[in-house]
Protein backbone atom coordinates (compact mmCIF):
# COMPACT_ATOMS: atom_id res chain seq x y z
CA UNK A 1 0.00 0.00 0.00
CA UNK A 2 1.03 3.10 -0.67
CA UNK A 3 2.11 5.74 1.87
CA UNK A 4 3.77 9.26 2.47
CA UNK A 5 7.20 8.09 2.83
CA UNK A 6 7.83 6.40 -0.90
CA UNK A 7 7.74 7.79 -4.21
CA UNK A 8 3.98 7.20 -5.83
CA UNK A 9 4.48 4.54 -8.29
CA UNK A 10 2.05 5.04 -12.07
CA UNK A 11 -0.72 2.47 -11.61
CA UNK A 12 -1.07 -0.61 -14.41
CA UNK A 13 -4.39 0.91 -14.35
CA UNK A 14 -3.88 4.32 -15.97
CA UNK A 15 -5.06 5.75 -19.39
CA UNK A 16 -1.90 5.18 -20.65
CA UNK A 17 -1.24 1.05 -20.18
CA UNK A 18 -4.79 0.19 -20.82
CA UNK A 19 -5.25 2.83 -24.36
CA UNK A 20 -5.59 0.87 -27.60
CA UNK A 21 -6.03 -2.68 -26.41
CA UNK A 22 -8.47 -4.31 -28.41
CA UNK A 23 -10.57 -7.69 -27.26
CA UNK A 24 -8.12 -9.93 -29.07
CA UNK A 25 -5.00 -8.82 -26.95
CA UNK A 26 -6.18 -10.53 -24.33
CA UNK A 27 -5.69 -13.81 -23.44
CA UNK A 28 -5.43 -16.43 -20.42
CA UNK A 29 -1.92 -14.97 -19.68
CA UNK A 30 -3.52 -11.74 -19.17
CA UNK A 31 -3.79 -10.12 -16.00
CA UNK A 32 -7.35 -8.32 -16.04
CA UNK A 33 -7.87 -5.34 -14.09
CA UNK A 34 -10.40 -4.50 -11.90
CA UNK A 35 -10.50 -0.47 -11.41
CA UNK A 36 -11.84 1.19 -8.51
CA UNK A 37 -14.78 3.76 -8.64
CA UNK A 38 -15.06 7.14 -7.29
CA UNK A 39 -18.72 8.57 -6.30
CA UNK A 40 -18.39 12.19 -7.26
CA UNK A 41 -21.64 12.78 -5.58
CA UNK A 42 -24.11 10.77 -3.88
CA UNK A 43 -27.68 11.92 -3.17
CA UNK A 44 -30.48 9.74 -1.21
CA UNK A 45 -33.55 11.04 -3.54
CA UNK A 46 -36.16 8.81 -2.18
CA UNK A 47 -37.25 5.16 -1.21
CA UNK A 48 -39.00 2.19 -2.71
CA UNK A 49 -41.64 0.52 -1.06
CA UNK A 50 -39.11 -2.55 -1.73
CA UNK A 51 -37.11 -0.46 0.81
CA UNK A 52 -34.46 -0.23 -1.62
CA UNK A 53 -33.07 3.89 -1.70
CA UNK A 54 -33.78 5.62 -5.02
CA UNK A 55 -30.05 7.51 -5.70
CA UNK A 56 -28.16 9.46 -7.80
CA UNK A 57 -24.50 9.59 -8.55
CA UNK A 58 -21.68 9.75 -10.75
CA UNK A 59 -19.69 7.10 -11.02
CA UNK A 60 -15.49 8.00 -11.98
CA UNK A 61 -13.37 4.89 -12.90
CA UNK A 62 -9.64 5.28 -11.57
CA UNK A 63 -6.45 4.02 -12.54
CA UNK A 64 -6.00 1.95 -9.23
CA UNK A 65 -7.77 -1.62 -8.69
CA UNK A 66 -7.23 -5.46 -8.16
CA UNK A 67 -5.77 -7.35 -10.89
CA UNK A 68 -7.08 -10.99 -12.14
CA UNK A 69 -5.95 -13.86 -13.59
CA UNK A 70 -8.10 -16.54 -15.35
CA UNK A 71 -6.69 -20.69 -15.78
CA UNK A 72 -8.88 -23.23 -17.57
CA UNK A 73 -9.75 -26.36 -15.92
CA UNK A 74 -10.33 -29.46 -17.97
CA UNK A 75 -13.28 -30.08 -15.68
CA UNK A 76 -16.67 -27.80 -14.80
CA UNK A 77 -15.19 -26.62 -11.32
CA UNK A 78 -15.27 -22.47 -10.30
CA UNK A 79 -12.54 -22.34 -7.81
CA UNK A 80 -11.02 -19.26 -6.13
CA UNK A 81 -7.77 -19.68 -5.50
CA UNK A 82 -7.15 -16.49 -3.38
CA UNK A 83 -10.26 -16.83 -0.99
CA UNK A 84 -11.12 -13.53 1.24
CA UNK A 85 -10.62 -13.87 5.21
CA UNK A 86 -13.94 -14.89 6.37
CA UNK A 87 -15.61 -14.79 3.37
CA UNK A 88 -16.59 -18.45 1.88
CA UNK A 89 -15.33 -18.95 -1.39
CA UNK A 90 -18.70 -20.16 -2.73
CA UNK A 91 -20.29 -17.07 -1.71
CA UNK A 92 -17.29 -14.75 -3.23
CA UNK A 93 -18.66 -12.25 -5.83
CA UNK A 94 -16.16 -13.53 -8.46
CA UNK A 95 -17.15 -17.37 -8.45
CA UNK A 96 -20.91 -16.28 -8.01
CA UNK A 97 -20.15 -14.16 -11.26
CA UNK A 98 -19.14 -17.20 -13.04
CA UNK A 99 -21.77 -19.77 -11.97
CA UNK A 100 -24.27 -17.10 -13.45
CA UNK A 101 -22.49 -17.39 -16.45
CA UNK A 102 -22.30 -20.98 -16.60
CA UNK A 103 -26.43 -20.91 -15.48
CA UNK A 104 -26.90 -18.65 -18.29
CA UNK A 105 -25.40 -20.16 -21.37
CA UNK A 106 -24.73 -23.41 -20.41
CA UNK A 107 -21.04 -23.42 -20.39
CA UNK A 108 -19.73 -26.49 -19.24
CA UNK A 109 -16.03 -24.98 -18.62
CA UNK A 110 -14.30 -24.56 -15.51
CA UNK A 111 -11.70 -22.11 -14.03
CA UNK A 112 -9.60 -21.24 -11.12
CA UNK A 113 -9.73 -17.61 -10.39
CA UNK A 114 -6.91 -15.51 -8.52
CA UNK A 115 -7.73 -11.81 -7.06
CA UNK A 116 -4.61 -9.99 -6.61
CA UNK A 117 -6.61 -7.55 -3.88
CA UNK A 118 -5.34 -4.43 -3.49
CA UNK A 119 -8.79 -2.43 -2.66
CA UNK A 120 -9.90 -2.51 1.06
CA UNK A 121 -13.61 -3.70 1.87
CA UNK A 122 -15.82 -1.64 3.23
CA UNK A 123 -14.03 0.98 1.43
CA UNK A 124 -16.70 2.80 -1.09
CA UNK A 125 -14.53 2.00 -4.25
CA UNK A 126 -16.93 -1.38 -5.27
CA UNK A 127 -13.87 -3.33 -5.16
CA UNK A 128 -15.54 -7.14 -4.95
CA UNK A 129 -18.30 -5.81 -8.13
CA UNK A 130 -15.43 -4.20 -9.48
CA UNK A 131 -13.48 -8.07 -9.40
CA UNK A 132 -17.79 -9.11 -10.07
CA UNK A 133 -17.52 -7.19 -13.19
CA UNK A 134 -13.99 -7.73 -14.16
CA UNK A 135 -15.30 -12.11 -14.17
CA UNK A 136 -18.55 -11.69 -16.61
CA UNK A 137 -16.44 -9.58 -18.76
CA UNK A 138 -13.31 -11.58 -18.99
CA UNK A 139 -15.04 -14.82 -19.39
CA UNK A 140 -17.44 -14.13 -21.45
CA UNK A 141 -14.60 -13.30 -23.68
CA UNK A 142 -12.59 -16.03 -22.97
CA UNK A 143 -15.04 -19.30 -22.79
CA UNK A 144 -16.33 -17.24 -26.13
CA UNK A 145 -19.92 -17.20 -24.93
CA UNK A 146 -20.85 -13.53 -27.14
CA UNK A 147 -23.06 -12.30 -24.33
CA UNK A 148 -24.20 -8.74 -25.05
CA UNK A 149 -23.01 -5.40 -22.83
CA UNK A 150 -26.79 -4.98 -21.97
CA UNK A 151 -27.13 -8.75 -21.14
CA UNK A 152 -23.96 -8.90 -18.67
CA UNK A 153 -25.82 -5.85 -17.02
CA UNK A 154 -28.46 -7.20 -15.91
CA UNK A 155 -26.57 -10.59 -15.04
CA UNK A 156 -24.13 -8.55 -12.77
CA UNK A 157 -27.23 -6.56 -11.58
CA UNK A 158 -28.04 -9.66 -9.39
CA UNK A 159 -24.88 -9.79 -7.80
CA UNK A 160 -24.84 -5.85 -6.64
CA UNK A 161 -26.09 -2.49 -7.95
CA UNK A 162 -22.53 -1.22 -8.35
CA UNK A 163 -21.75 -3.82 -10.61
CA UNK A 164 -23.64 -3.06 -14.17
CA UNK A 165 -21.28 0.66 -14.58
CA UNK A 166 -18.38 -1.98 -14.37
CA UNK A 167 -19.95 -3.47 -17.02
CA UNK A 168 -21.09 -0.66 -19.06
CA UNK A 169 -17.82 0.70 -19.28
CA UNK A 170 -18.22 4.13 -19.12
CA UNK A 171 -18.14 6.93 -16.57
CA UNK A 172 -21.98 7.50 -15.70
CA UNK A 173 -24.48 9.28 -14.33
CA UNK A 174 -26.39 6.95 -12.92
CA UNK A 175 -29.79 6.74 -11.20
CA UNK A 176 -32.65 4.36 -9.31
CA UNK A 177 -30.91 1.79 -7.27
CA UNK A 178 -27.80 2.54 -9.85
CA UNK A 179 -28.78 0.86 -13.33
CA UNK A 180 -30.02 3.33 -14.54
CA UNK A 181 -26.61 4.49 -16.55
CA UNK A 182 -26.04 7.65 -18.80
CA UNK A 183 -22.09 8.18 -20.46
CA UNK A 184 -20.59 10.75 -18.98
CA UNK A 185 -17.64 13.02 -20.66
CA UNK A 186 -15.14 14.02 -17.62
CA UNK A 187 -12.19 15.75 -17.90
CA UNK A 188 -8.88 14.54 -17.50
CA UNK A 189 -7.75 14.77 -13.22
CA UNK A 190 -5.86 13.01 -10.53
CA UNK A 191 -7.46 12.18 -7.66
CA UNK A 192 -5.98 11.52 -3.91
CA UNK A 193 -7.53 8.72 -1.96
CA UNK A 194 -7.21 7.98 1.65
CA UNK A 195 -7.90 5.02 3.00
CA UNK A 196 -9.40 4.60 6.81
CA UNK A 197 -8.85 1.57 8.93
CA UNK A 198 -12.17 1.09 9.17
CA UNK A 199 -15.07 -1.02 7.70
CA UNK A 200 -18.23 0.69 7.07
CA UNK A 201 -21.34 -1.69 6.50
CA UNK A 202 -23.23 -0.34 3.70
CA UNK A 203 -26.55 -1.84 5.51
CA UNK A 204 -25.71 0.06 9.19
CA UNK A 205 -25.54 3.48 6.89
CA UNK A 206 -28.74 3.16 4.96
CA UNK A 207 -30.67 1.85 8.04
CA UNK A 208 -29.74 4.99 9.84
CA UNK A 209 -32.48 7.03 11.07
CA UNK A 210 -30.42 10.68 10.50
CA UNK A 211 -29.75 9.86 6.91
CA UNK A 212 -31.22 12.36 4.54
CA UNK A 213 -33.75 10.39 1.98
CA UNK A 214 -35.16 13.41 0.07
CA UNK A 215 -32.37 15.05 -1.63
CA UNK A 216 -34.28 17.15 -4.77
CA UNK A 217 -33.75 15.24 -7.81
CA UNK A 218 -30.82 16.37 -10.48
CA UNK A 219 -31.60 16.48 -14.14
CA UNK A 220 -29.25 14.54 -15.49
CA UNK A 221 -28.32 16.71 -18.68
CA UNK A 222 -28.23 20.03 -16.35
CA UNK A 223 -25.68 18.01 -14.30
CA UNK A 224 -22.09 19.89 -14.06
CA UNK A 225 -19.47 18.66 -11.52
CA UNK A 226 -18.67 21.00 -8.44
CA UNK A 227 -21.29 21.69 -6.19
CA UNK A 228 -22.97 18.12 -5.27
CA UNK A 229 -22.31 15.95 -2.29
CA UNK A 230 -22.74 12.77 -0.65
CA UNK A 231 -25.42 12.21 1.59
CA UNK A 232 -24.48 9.04 3.50
CA UNK A 233 -21.00 11.59 4.15
CA UNK A 234 -22.74 12.95 7.21
CA UNK A 235 -24.12 9.50 8.84
CA UNK A 236 -20.79 7.52 8.48
CA UNK A 237 -18.60 10.51 9.71
CA UNK A 238 -20.61 10.69 13.12
CA UNK A 239 -20.28 6.99 13.48
CA UNK A 240 -17.01 6.32 12.38
CA UNK A 241 -13.86 9.00 14.12
CA UNK A 242 -11.44 7.97 11.25
CA UNK A 243 -13.22 8.63 8.42
CA UNK A 244 -13.82 11.94 10.37
CA UNK A 245 -10.03 12.56 10.94
CA UNK A 246 -8.85 11.94 7.69
CA UNK A 247 -12.39 14.11 5.74
CA UNK A 248 -10.99 16.97 7.46
CA UNK A 249 -7.72 16.35 6.84
CA UNK A 250 -7.86 16.54 3.36
CA UNK A 251 -10.02 19.43 3.32
CA UNK A 252 -7.70 21.38 4.27
CA UNK A 253 -6.22 21.37 1.01
CA UNK A 254 -9.01 20.33 -1.40
CA UNK A 255 -12.66 20.05 -1.81
CA UNK A 256 -12.99 16.59 -0.27
CA UNK A 257 -15.57 14.21 -0.32
CA UNK A 258 -16.64 10.50 1.02
CA UNK A 259 -17.24 7.80 -1.69
CA UNK A 260 -19.65 5.21 -1.63
CA UNK A 261 -21.23 4.40 1.65
CA UNK A 262 -17.41 4.83 2.96
CA UNK A 263 -14.77 4.16 4.12
CA UNK A 264 -12.82 6.03 1.64
CA UNK A 265 -12.19 9.85 1.51
CA UNK A 266 -10.73 11.57 -1.65
CA UNK A 267 -9.77 15.21 -3.41
CA UNK A 268 -9.64 15.66 -6.88
CA UNK A 269 -6.52 17.73 -8.51
CA UNK A 270 -5.99 19.35 -12.22
CA UNK A 271 -2.80 17.16 -12.20
CA UNK A 272 -1.15 14.38 -11.19
CA UNK A 273 1.45 17.10 -9.56
CA UNK A 274 -0.67 18.97 -7.28
CA UNK A 275 -1.77 15.97 -5.87
CA UNK A 276 1.25 14.78 -4.80
CA UNK A 277 2.05 17.85 -3.15
CA UNK A 278 -0.93 16.64 -0.75
CA UNK A 279 -0.08 13.67 -0.84
CA UNK A 280 3.55 13.97 0.67
CA UNK A 281 2.00 16.07 3.54
CA UNK A 282 -0.24 13.09 4.68
CA UNK A 283 0.39 12.31 8.18
CA UNK A 284 2.23 9.06 8.96
CA UNK A 285 -0.84 6.98 10.04
CA UNK A 286 -2.49 7.33 6.86
CA UNK A 287 -2.58 5.46 3.98
CA UNK A 288 -3.27 6.78 0.42
CA UNK A 289 -2.66 6.59 -3.03
CA UNK A 290 -2.54 8.83 -6.21
CA UNK A 291 -4.78 7.62 -9.21
CA UNK A 292 -5.64 9.44 -13.04
CA UNK A 293 -9.62 9.52 -13.67
CA UNK A 294 -9.83 6.92 -16.70
CA UNK A 295 -11.72 7.76 -19.51
CA UNK A 296 -13.45 4.61 -20.02
CA UNK A 297 -13.11 1.06 -18.08
CA UNK A 298 -9.83 -1.06 -19.10
CA UNK A 299 -11.54 -3.89 -20.49
CA UNK A 300 -14.70 -2.18 -22.43
CA UNK A 301 -12.87 -3.35 -26.14
CA UNK A 302 -13.83 -7.14 -24.70
CA UNK A 303 -17.64 -6.50 -25.13
CA UNK A 304 -19.08 -5.03 -28.44
CA UNK A 305 -21.91 -1.87 -28.17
Amino acid sequence: MTTASAAPAVSPFSASSSAGREATDWTWESVYPAPAKLNLFLHVVGRRADGYHCLQTAFRFVGHGDGLRFTPRDDEQLRLVTPLPGVPPELDLTIRAARLLQAETGCRRGVDIAVDKRLPMGGGLGGGSSDAATTLLALNHLWQLGLSRQRLQEIGLALGADVPVFVFGENAFAEGVGEELRPLSLPPACYLVIESPVEVPTALVFSAPDLVRDTPPLAPAAWQPGEEHNDLEAVVVARFPAVAERLTWLSGFARARMTGSGACVFAEFADRAQAEVVWRQMPAHFSGWLADGLSRHPLHALVEG
